[in-house]
């Protein structure tokens, strides 16, 4: 398979920026809720340097899934534990979703009535346009897939903080085999796990922007061919 190196410039932006805006809530909502953890270690930053899993960061790129360095969190410093780690926890996918929502209404809106001029098609305009559909599909991909509750990922979390004390305990216990679990499907069900997650996906960016899947991605192979 033939490499797209134009392809592979304008989306490492785009995937460092929405995992980092992805790391920098956790932290944040951490910080406002008075735990200060993340910003005593410098986590508490848009540089996405700091915030880099070299492992999650390749899978974005192959599989358009992946994560960030966890932000820390000492849940001891919220007022109400439990609540603290739930909220912590969806500011994250929040964040992501939130990105795509944005960059869904542009081009909705926006990008319509500037396809009507000859410079759209050009330039800046066209890497634009790339850059717009990239961050609606990573945000929604990184919104869907964080959310899934297998550890260490957000949605163990959120489900830990709805489920009863009892079975938030028992849940808490399988949290030192969540990353077996993950690498387990990506191994041995890699195609089958990626294509059942992006199936949300398209139908959430579809319902955002009014273009299908092929049609976002017929956009994206046409400015970078």
């Amino acid at each position: 398979m033939d490499l797209n190196f134009k392809l592979i410039i304008i989306q490492a932006p785009v995937i460092l920026l929405s995992l980092t805006v992805h790391e920098y809530c956790h932290g944040w909502v951490a910080n406002y809720l008075g735990d200060d953890t993340a910003m005593r270690q410098g986590r508490l930053t848009l540089n996405p340097i700091v915030h880099l899993d070299v492992i999650g960061t390749i899978l974005m790129f192959i599989v358009g899934f992946g994560w960030a360095k966890p932000v820390p969190v000492n849940p001891h410093n919220f007022e109400d534990p439990r609540k603290g780690m739930l909220l912590v926890a969806l500011a994250g996918p929040a964040a992501n979703l939130l990105t795509a929502i944005c960059a869904g209404l542009i081009l909705r809106y926006i990008v319509p009535s500037l396809l009507t001029s000859e410079q759209a098609i050009s330039g800046i305009y066209s890497t634009s346009l790339v850059i717009i559909i990239l961050s609606l599909q990573y945000g929604v991909a990184l919104a869907i897939f964080n959310m899934i509750p297998i550890p260490p990922l957000d949605g163990s979390r959120v489900l830990y903080g709805l489920l009863p004390e009892k079975q938030a305990y028992a849940y808490s216990r399988f949290e030192p085999y969540g990353m077996l679990i993950l690498v387990g499907l990506f191994i041995f069900g890699g195609r089958v796990f990626t294509y059942i997650l992006w199936y949300p996906v398209s139908v959430i960016a579809e319902a955002l922007s009014g273009l299908g899947y092929f049609q976002l991605w017929q956009i994206v192979s046409y400015f970078t061919s």
